[in-house]
């Protein structure tokens, strides 16, 4: 593969994960943690930008997604992807993605309420360009995502070198701990799962310009994880210095969205303005490009429904949801997300340190990594609960006396690392039993 190639690839994969909400995040995280936004921010860059990142090598040294859970039983594995990708895809994040870049790129200039003509100019622009999967690179690796990254180094050197304010105290959870809170909001971002679903945009990508090597798959792979991952570092940085000097600009703002709005509108005036719901719109319409793509090879790899029908029916609920209850749709799919999350990374972390579990000629039943996705359920369940504000005052205390992590909505880790070990340890024993008995 060319450099010119890989480095395509790489910005494609940074503006696939690049939505509205990876913009509001850090913003808003900074400006709370004040003077200690960098030491937040760090621990912000682990899990929002770390666990992506090796997501995306393990997919890569598997070199197919769906090897993931292909040694899960049949059925928890067909689950397993349809909730990812139907959450990822028109029951959730899609819907929300047209949604906010209406918010942030129209409605400031557009008084009326114009969000089903938007969102259905919007779903067809997105399934325009998602029809032609080939030429995706052509599209966003070349083209939209240097454009993106242009308008958002403007906005920044404008506040490098007239910053709107400087850090203020840090509010009490960034006094007490900034890196595990940075951790605790990198994590809430849900980008590993979205790593799971681009797996297969990006992997397919790679195999279109005429790579068929596993080893090379993995190779590029790790090299297109890399760029991915210094790019939205960067940009992680980039937005939270704007939150930590929003002191002036944008005191006690509720979201991040807010702080970026008032920041850029201080800097350029109207012109500023103009400037965010550009990005904003660049930035969900790669995503939503992604996760269309993202879905219609799942759907055409699994059950040969062809890539332009998926496509189609994905805009066309998209559409619907977009203009019909989606508040509703986001408190039934919500929790989904959060449970399959625990489930993704838990996932990766077992083939990580139990590789022989993964067969790359045919399916292989592990029941190591089946208990691991149960235990990953069954406590990734209490986190949602407990994210949801639905567990009862009485219960929460004694799982926050009891429960290991629970607080950083990470009670499901502690338990599949046991399972993990303990898993290794039996196998070990096993071969070593083996090896004796055949000598």
């Amino acid at each position: 593969m060319k450099r010119r190639e890989l480095a395509a690839i790489g910005f494609m994969t940074f503006a696939l994960f690049l939505g509205a909400g990876n913009l509001i995040f850090p913003p808003m995280m900074a400006q709370q943690a004040g003077e200690n936004w960098l030491i937040a921010i760090v621990g912000f860059l682990l899990t929002a930008v770390g666990l992506p990142a090796l997501t995306l090598i393990v997919l890569g040294r598997l070199s197919s997604a769906d090897k993931l859970t292909a040694s899960l039983p049949h059925w928890m594995d067909r689950t397993f992807w349809f909730l990812v990708l139907t959450t990822l895809g028109p029951a959730f994040v899609l819907p929300r993605a047209v949604t906010v870049a209406y918010e942030m790129g129209i409605k400031p200039f557009y008084q009326g309420n114009g969000l089903m003509l938007f969102s259905v100019l919007f779903c067809l622009l997105t399934l325009i360009l998602a029809l032609k999967p080939g030429k995706l690179v052509s599209y966003i690796g070349k083209v939209m995502t240097p454009a993106l990254i242009v308008m958002l180094a403007l906005l920044v050197i404008a506040a490098l070198i007239n910053p709107l304010g400087s850090p203020t105290d840090a509010n009490a959870i960034y006094k007490a701990a900034p890196t595990v809170n940075g951790m605790i909001q990198g994590y809430m971002t849900l980008d590993a799962i979205a790593a799971v679903a681009f797996g297969w945009v990006i992997i397919q990508t790679i195999r279109g310009t005429g790579i068929s090597c596993n080893k090379a798959i993995s190779y590029y792979t790790l090299r297109i994880a890399g760029i991915y991952a210094l790019l939205m570092s960067l940009c992680y940085l980039a937005m939270g210095y704007l939150g930590a000097t929003s002191s002036s600009i944008a005191p006690n703002s509720t979201n991040g969205g807010e702080i970026l709005t008032r920041y850029a509108a201080g800097e350029f005036g109207t012109f500023g303005q103009i400037l965010l719901a550009t990005i904003t719109l660049m930035a969900c319409l790669t995503t939503t490009i992604g996760l269309t793509n993202a879905n219609g090879e799942y759907y055409k790899n699994t059950y040969n429904v062809p890539f332009k029908i998926s496509a189609v029916v994905i805009m066309s609920l998209t559409t619907i949801i977009s203009n019909v209850g989606l508040e509703t749709i986001i408190e039934v799919s919500l929790p989904a997300i959060l449970i399959l999350c625990p489930i993704a990374v838990s996932l990766i972390i077992a083939i990580i340190f139990m590789p022989n579990t993964v067969s790359n000629e045919k399916r292989k039943f592990s029941m190591s990594q089946t208990l691991i996705v149960i235990i990953a359920t069954l406590f990734g369940s209490i986190d949602a609960l407990n994210i949801l504000g639905k567990i009862p005052s009485a219960i929460h205390q004694d799982l926050t006396a009891w429960l290991p992590l629970f607080n950083a909505h990470a009670s499901w880790l502690l338990p599949v690392l046991v399972t993990i070990f303990s898993s290794k340890v039996i196998h070990i024993i096993q071969r070593n039993r083996n090896a004796v008995a055949t000598c």
